[in-house]
């Protein structure tokens, strides 16, 4: 069942209780109307007849509370079960990449694969189809190199100084930096000119 098919389901679920909770309330009135004739026709003081009222409603009360108690924990089940599997998706698209690098190594270590240039376009290959899932999934390399230091995308490991060059340009990457979408998740480090 896909994520879209879940949170459909799970809406009608909620409308479908939300219902549930209108005709519980309309119960409710019924027994609050049937505990007045009651009360009426077994000729009951009005204290007899109130005492029966505050008894239905506490049962009502009661009801709807173990109903919520219910749905509460319902909605926390299937939210824990949302994020244990969050990343199910992404992990099904890894499974092909994975079981490539698996084989490159096991034909590295039978002694199959002997020519370089067959293992490095192997080697290429996968790392060009684990790109493109990461792609896919939102990630993108940031590139600063020659661009003004940029706090919020860059970290400074050092200042060099360097002539024809304006001051806090990015002279060189140290360590990649990546977003996810449109968000930093991880700085790239650079040397910065003085």
């Amino acid at each position: 069942m896909t994520k879209k098919d879940k949170n459909i389901k799970h809406e009608e679920e909620i409308i479908s209780e939300g219902k549930e909770i209108n005709n519980n309330i309309e119960t409710a009135d019924e027994i609050e109307s049937e505990a007045h004739k009651e009360a009426q026709e077994n000729n009951l003081d009005e204290v007899s007849e109130l005492k029966l009222e505050v008894h239905k409603l506490k049962d009502t009360l009661l009801r709807k509370a173990a109903e919520f108690e219910n749905y509460k924990k319902r909605r926390s089940d299937e939210m824990a079960d949302f994020y244990k599997y969050a990343s199910e998706s992404l992990i099904k698209n890894l499974i092909p990449v994975y079981d490539d690098l698996a084989r490159s190594i096991d034909s590295v270590n039978k002694g199959e694969t002997k020519d370089f240039e067959t293992l490095k376009t192997g080697i290429q290959m996968i790392y060009d189809k684990f790109k493109k899932i990461m792609e896919e999934e939102g990630l993108s390399e940031i590139n600063s190199l020659g661009n003004e230091f940029n706090v919020d995308v860059n970290e400074a490991l050092m200042q060099m100084p360097k002539e024809d060059v304006k001051p806090n340009t990015v002279l060189e990457v140290i360590e990649k930096g990546y977003k996810l979408k449109d968000k930093i998740i991880k700085h790239e480090k650079v040397i910065v000119s003085q």
